[in-house]
């Protein structure tokens, strides 16, 4: 397998504060806060006039920065940008008193100031976030330290710092996916791992594409990368480290095949289904020993296996039952409880990172869901519904899914989505081409 770019370098970035203590809103409906609901949710207005540059080098990254944080926020359905030619006010100075009335004339209940400053192979961006009808800051302003190549990182920073405060919600910006990349006809179609920005920037390519490779998944460290290859023949699992771009083929026995391969929370077990003799079970493997675990024994298909985050359990499908159906094991394995009750087949359940939800692929009546249900089974919800969605991935915050859609026909191209559990916000990922497999980071450090 030839490996012919490396990940973009990630800096860690130096984080400080430079006001006083977290003050509360004293507005008279309460504190400034969005909260994510069943229901439909307007919009928060905000502005964001452009960040200030403090020097000469400056000018283009605070303009840069400004758009992504915009685009992070206004892209979550939960905030709407108030467009700069409709503000009164205008901020020349990060240190400036803030007009509050005027902000308010224009409905902006959100306020977000910041400036940038770069010299040599250092940026420092800071911003403010303000709850304009209360007239108070809110929280702490921050600093960020950085090269020039993680300018989005730092854009993405700032914007998980505002989501979280007026959420609640835990961030998700400042994060990558994995995906499988494809080209070519539909009836031979070239894939090849690559890894961006969970926007979609930043596109590296892992492999070359003369190997079909599926299914990758990052470590819970986010520093190796699971994924299955063809490259023997047949499928087997691979263990990529992100930093040395070193690859190793695990659990090989002879005569099997290996696919469908997850971390554990740890990271140090990987859990995967291998097929020998037309019978597939579901195995976990000590990373560090080798040792393999046989945890199903059925004379049916068991695979797509997810551990929950406590590391207790196994979520899986299996068509036991005689369909696809989604059960629940303990991660030792023994006997398994069926939580999918619904009309049709339900395959490629994963545990949300807080353990509140399983995401899954649903197909029924000749369509395709993407739908979310507790643990249990119960309070089971879809999310989409097209012609081919599957395979959903997690946001490090749970609160958003991305996952694969193809379209009909013999030209049919598959894309990459994303939705909020609520089922609203439903959004196509862009890329330079037809993408499918998505596995989100999680949150960089």
């Amino acid at each position: 397998m030839t490996l012919f770019r490396t990940l973009a370098p990630v800096l860690a970035l130096a984080v400080g504060l430079f006001v006083g203590g977290t003050v509360q809103s004293n507005a008279q409906d309460g504190p400034l806060r969005i909260t994510i609901t069943d229901g439909v949710i307007e919009p928060l207005p905000f502005a964001l006039p452009q960040f200030i540059p403090e020097n000469g080098g400056a000018g283009d990254y605070a303009a840069q920065i400004s758009q992504v944080i915009a685009a992070d926020l206004s892209g979550t359905g939960l905030f709407r940008e108030i467009p700069a030619s409709a503000h009164i006010s205008r901020v020349s100075s990060f240190d400036a008193p803030v007009a509050y009335e005027d902000w308010k004339a224009i409905n902006a209940q959100a306020l977000i100031t910041g400036a940038v400053s770069a010299s040599g192979d250092q940026i420092v961006v800071k911003f403010r976030l303000f709850d304009v009808y209360s007239g108070q800051q809110m929280g702490d302003g921050l600093q960020f330290v950085g090269t020039p190549a993680t300018w989005r990182r730092m854009a993405h920073k700032v914007a998980d710092a505002v989501y979280s405060r007026i959420t609640g919600e835990g961030p998700y910006f400042d994060s990558r996916v994995v995906f499988v990349s494809e080209s070519g006809p539909k009836n031979q179609r070239q894939k090849r791992l690559a890894v961006m920005d969970y926007d979609g920037a930043n596109v590296a390519y892992l492999t070359d594409s003369s190997s079909i490779v599926l299914a990758p998944r990052f470590s819970p460290t986010g520093n190796q990368i699971l994924f299955t290859s063809y490259e023997s023949g047949f499928p087997r699992i691979y263990l990529m480290d992100t930093g040395s771009m070193q690859v190793q083929s695990l659990a090989q026995q002879e005569g099997t095949m290996t696919f469908a391969p997850r971390f554990s929370p740890d990271g140090r077990t990987v859990v995967f289904s291998l097929e020998r003799g037309g019978n597939t079970d579901i195995y976990q493997l000590d990373i560090g020993s080798g040792q393999t675990q046989q945890l199903t024994n059925a004379p049916s298909i068991e695979t797509a296996p997810s551990f929950s985050p406590d590391g207790s359990q196994i979520v899986f499908e299996s068509d036991r039952s005689g369909t696809q159906q989604i059960y629940v094991m303990s991660s030792g394995g023994g006997d398994a409880t069926r939580i999918s009750g619904g009309a049709g087949r339900y395959s490629t359940p994963v545990w949300s990172p807080q353990g509140d939800y399983i995401a899954f692929t649903k197909q029924n009546a000749g369509r395709f869901h993407i739908g979310v249900m507790r643990s249990d089974g119960s309070e089971e919800r879809l999310l989409t519904a097209s012609f081919l969605d599957e395979g959903p991935t997690w946001a490090p915050n749970g609160r958003v899914i991305m996952f694969m859609r193809e379209s009909a026909g013999a030209g049919g191209q598959s894309s990459l989505f994303s939705v909020d559990i609520s089922g609203r916000n439903l959004r196509q990922v862009t890329t330079e081409g037809p993408a499918s497999d998505p596995a989100w980071s999680p949150l960089l450090p």
